[in-house]
């Protein structure tokens, strides 16, 4: 779900209720388009981050602190001045617009009670951080616009501040602006009718028409209606029945009803342990991923904490993929090699399958090469290994035995290129699964010490000089752990070290080993502290064996079992590397969202 007026809604809602009477004690200005507050009262300290970036604007309280620069910024100096100390005397949301409104109560030079109103503006681009006077005079913003900027508004100091309307659509709760959430009543909403005549004079697809004729309403919010209508969001609103337009404008009503009484459900989708998408309304379709809910039993500021989650494990994402993508360079670079190198050895392969026929007309020549006339191009013979007739060619310019030692020769040569490749391309195709394994490790990497590991195994396995490899992280990294339904710990190896580690030495003689058949992937060790494993524990560590394998998009992964004490390292093989003759087998889904993480 998109930063939009319902998430800004659902957090006004919390900011006023926590922030109302408290004092900003703090204001730094940590980037040149970013704020960080420090508010006191109430018997706590919150900080509140501001950011009018232009790529990613976002308000919310946070547990980190940030350092300020040395010399504050002009803007941060006009803020203390006007604003600090002050007391914030309501926390609103414009509308259904991206627009937060803090209103604050200071004292001024002469000891006078004024009031101003902080206006965070979180539209993309055009994001800003505007301090107004209580005449809705602009006092100064974070970032200036003239008219050669902007030909629609201009933000610039003693400029009349307003919200400009380029657009057509409904402000639902524009009347109420100014008004806790728990004032606004259902009567004030629109009805079923008002909003299907709204969206039917809409000549487009219903979900673009939702957030094309309601301002606050993002397509995801939108997306989300129709799917709670059980509505097709690609339909366009003239094809769809008088039911189902009905079905659209309840779930739109119930929507806004929520929105309005603060019914609010914070939540993170995951996808594979990868943040994807956030939402704030109950309902949410999450494409069957984990979510992870975030209530007020667990922290006093679940909006906040659901959004710093969210963009923090977003950056760390974001991050690690940075870090890694000289990694995956070198591994895409020598996997491409591999399988090039594996192409031509296949051709050259297919090149010495006509050995045989030589090794026959030699044999042939032996025995017939008699009949052959002196300057005889060729011989039809009887080919005792079929009974069939074969003519052999000659080179007129040898006698029969010296064409007989030349086939031999012909051979004997390609019988050792047939050997030579056989191994050659065995070599190459482990090199092919190292190097591919080696990549799902970096896509299952999630911090700096997953990734130290997978350069010393770059290097010991010569990608990288030594040089290359940065210095061991002081932190190292650790295998997964899940814990079954039944109890029984269940290890993820995240590197071809890892599991080199879980197969070796963390495993007993009679804990399982499970791994996917066709693809590479992760060791994954069960320990069964010397128990009988239940079925579903079986399930449950094959399941986490197939999504950590290249395999994980596929719908069912064939995945192999075994005990460790039916495993074999075969010597001189790569990290991770072994053989097992004794197994059993199971296809299975990669799904492991009931699946709990230690």
């Amino acid at each position: 779900m998109a930063f939009d007026g319902i998430t800004i809604r659902a957090l006004t809602n919390e900011l006023n209720t926590l922030l109302s009477t408290c004092r900003i004690v703090k204001i730094a200005q940590t980037e040149k388009d970013e704020l960080m507050l420090t508010i006191k009262g109430n018997s706590s300290q919150y900080r509140l981050l501001i950011s009018a970036n232009a790529s990613l604007p976002l308000i919310y309280l946070t547990s980190a602190n940030k350092p300020a620069p040395l010399t504050a910024p002009n803007y941060c100096m006009l803020l203390r001045k006007h604003i600090g100390n002050g007391r914030i005397l309501s926390v609103t949301q414009r509308g259904l617009e991206r627009i937060v409104d803090i209103e604050t109560e200071s004292r001024d030079e002469m000891g006078d009670l004024v009031k101003h109103h902080l206006i965070v503006e979180l539209m993309g681009k055009h994001s800003n951080i505007i301090l107004l006077g209580d005449n809705n005079t602009i006092i100064d913003s974070i970032k200036r616009v003239n008219a050669s900027v902007s030909s629609v508004r201009e933000v610039l100091p003693g400029r009349e501040y307003f919200i400009p309307n380029t657009e057509d659509k409904i402000n639902l709760l524009q009347d109420h602006a100014q008004t806790n959430e728990a004032e606004i009543g259902s009567d004030s909403l629109p009805s079923k009718e008002a909003v299907a005549d709204k969206l039917l004079s809409m000549n487009c697809d219903i979900c673009k028409a939702i957030y094309g004729a309601y301002s606050g309403i993002s397509p995801q919010a939108a997306m989300h209606i129709c799917a709670a209508a059980g509505v097709d969001a690609n339909a366009n609103v003239r094809e769809l029945s008088e039911g189902e337009m009905l079905q659209i404008s309840s779930r739109f009503i119930e929507l806004l009803e929520d929105i309005a009484s603060g019914n609010f459900e914070p939540a993170i989708i995951y996808d594979n342990d990868k943040p994807k998408d956030f939402c704030v309304i109950s309902g949410y379709e999450s494409d069957g991923g984990k979510v992870k809910y975030f209530t007020k039993e667990e922290c006093e500021a679940p909006i906040s904490m659901m959004l710093e989650t969210f963009y923090n494990e977003k950056e760390v994402s974001a991050r690690i993929r940075q870090r890694s993508s000289t990694l995956t360079q070198i591994v895409s670079t020598n996997l491409s090699r591999a399988k090039r190198k594996a192409q031509l050895q296949e051709k050259q392969l297919k090149d010495t399958e006509k050995r045989d026929k030589y090794r026959i007309y030699g044999e042939l020549l032996l025995t017939y090469g008699y009949e052959a006339g002196e300057g005889a191009r060729d011989l039809t013979v009887n080919n005792y290994y079929d009974n069939t007739q074969l003519t052999i060619p000659l080179d007129e310019t040898l006698s029969a035995a010296d064409n007989s030692k030349k086939y031999f020769e012909k051979y004997n040569k390609l019988k050792r290129t047939y050997e030579a490749l056989t191994e050659q391309i065995t070599q190459t195709m482990n090199e092919i699964e190292h190097l591919e394994s080696i990549a799902v490790a970096l896509d299952i990497a999630r911090g700096e010490e997953d990734l130290a590991q997978i350069r010393e195994e770059l290097v010991a396995s010569g990608y990288m000089k030594t040089g290359e490899s940065r210095k061991k992280t002081a932190v190292r990294s650790k295998p997964l752990c899940y814990i079954s339904s039944d109890g029984f710990r269940m290890y993820v190896g995240k590197n071809n070290i890892q599991n080199e580690e879980l197969s070796f030495k963390v495993a007993e003689k009679d804990d399982w080993w499970f791994h996917s058949k066709k693809f590479p992937g992760s060791h994954v060790i069960v320990k069964c502290e010397g128990k009988e494993l239940p079925d579903r524990t079986f399930e449950e560590a094959a399941r986490l064996a197939a999504h950590y394998s290249k395999g994980s998009d596929q719908s069912l992964v064939e995945i192999d079992y075994v005990q460790k004490k039916h495993l074999r390292k075969v010597a001189g093989a790569p990290l991770g590397f072994v053989i097992y003759h004794t197994n059993y087998s199971m296809s299975i889904s990669p799904d492991i969202s009931a699946i709990r993480q230690e």
